[in-house]
């Protein structure tokens, strides 16, 4: 039996290929399914925006409008960014660009004072950027560099009200004491990359983080081999010098204090009483990633000012958890299933992946699914 680390490996593929004979063919998905076969509320509507992504991770939108996904590639130096183009505005996609290629692993990308950056597995990259570029003018600058790879090799970054550029790095294993301390953090710097200091500590991994209302928010996964419930998986509101208790605590409920790890052993139970809890908490192993919080005005006035949150899914439980899209109270912690139905989706033998979500400029909701390499468009009609 392969090891743990192998064994998720394979699971994340998310290759949509049959092996027949010698050859394999290319599963396409079944359009002609309600909502592609996904189950959302009332008057809600699913569509395949995109497909043959391969695998799509983090999105943001250019100042004109123009979406950007990441394509985190099959293997190291295969990653990309594409640019998805409805320049009508009708809510269809016209083409396909590649903007950046032969990329290590990129996970989440911004834009920021007239620039693209990147957040690859081994460092932060940027390249200017004018509204309506489809390819870069110049090769792309590394402003940051960051420990590549681990059991957690995404990186994802975001920029503050104070212009500053927030980034994520997780941990290199399930849990251990990290050697590197932009492990298991979040690190600020200035625009330009220079300056950084540890934001926040103790985020096993931290792959959601957007800035809502002044607050920065963050998904983290909890660790595994703890028990099928335990721990749940967090949100957490995280504030500059704090520590969110990884390795040696966990979070037990929204707004409790966290408890000791006594199967890891470090430390004492006294180590957590600085740790700060969480303000929401769902399913363990879900395993939440990208997140965005709806301020537009396209959904009912219900979904305004709620966080929706991409859950990948579980690959260690024995009934799985996530393959989903949730709501996420950011004031009471109450979360509510919104999109389900990714474990049969689109009548592919593979499982749909959420990874992330994102409002357009005219309130639809983007969900990209890094397991069958596709990307829906959410919308709302009065039922």
């Amino acid at each position: 039996m392969l090891p743990p680390n192998q064994r998720r490996a394979a699971m994340l593929g998310g290759l949509l290929t049959l092996a027949l004979g010698s050859c394999a063919v290319v599963q396409r998905p079944d359009t002609a399914k309600p909502n592609a076969g996904l189950s959302l509320p009332a008057g809600f509507r699913a569509s395949i925006y995109a497909q043959d992504l391969g695998k799509p991770r983090l999105m943001a939108f250019a100042p004109n409008g123009d979406l950007f996904v990441t394509d985190e590639g099959k293997d190291p130096g295969t990653g990309r960014v594409l640019a998805l183009l409805d320049r009508d505005h009708d809510g269809r996609l016209e083409t396909t660009q590649i903007y950046l290629s032969g990329l290590n692993q990129p996970n989440s990308l911004a834009f920021h004072g007239g620039f693209m950056y990147v957040a690859n597995t081994d460092g932060i990259i940027r390249v200017p950027y004018q509204a309506g570029d489809v390819k870069p003018g110049t090769e792309p600058e590394k402003i940051i560099d960051l420990p590549a790879g681990g059991q957690h090799h995404s990186r994802t970054i975001v920029f503050g009200p104070d212009d500053k550029l927030y980034v994520a790095a997780g941990s290199t294993c399930n849990v251990c004491e990290e050697t590197d301390p932009h492990r298991a953090s979040v690190w600020v710097y200035d625009a330009d990359g220079s300056n950084g200091r540890p934001y926040a500590t103790g985020l096993r991994n931290a792959v959601g983080l957007e800035w809502f209302e002044g607050t920065l928010y963050a998904t983290a996964n909890g660790r595994d081999m703890a028990g099928n419930d335990t721990p749940p998986e967090s949100f957490f509101r995280v504030m500059d010098g704090q520590n969110y208790g990884w390795p040696y605590c966990y979070p037990v409920a929204p707004g409790e204090p966290q408890v000791w790890d006594k199967d890891f052993g470090k430390k004492s139970p006294e180590v957590c009483q600085a740790a700060q809890p969480s303000f929401a908490t769902t399913t363990a192993h879900a395993a939440p990633l990208g997140m965005a919080f709806y301020t537009g005005n396209a959904f009912p006035a219900e979904y305004r000012g709620q966080m929706f949150v991409a859950l990948h899914g579980s690959w260690n439980r024995p009934q799985k958890s996530g393959y989903s899209v949730i709501t996420v109270d950011p004031k009471t912690g109450t979360t509510r299933d919104f999109m389900t139905g990714f474990l049969g989706a689109l009548g592919l033998s593979t499982s749909g992946r959420p990874a992330d979500v994102q409002m357009a400029p005219d309130g639809a909701l983007f969900v990209t699914d890094d397991g069958n390499g596709v990307l829906y468009r959410v919308t709302y009609q009065q039922p």
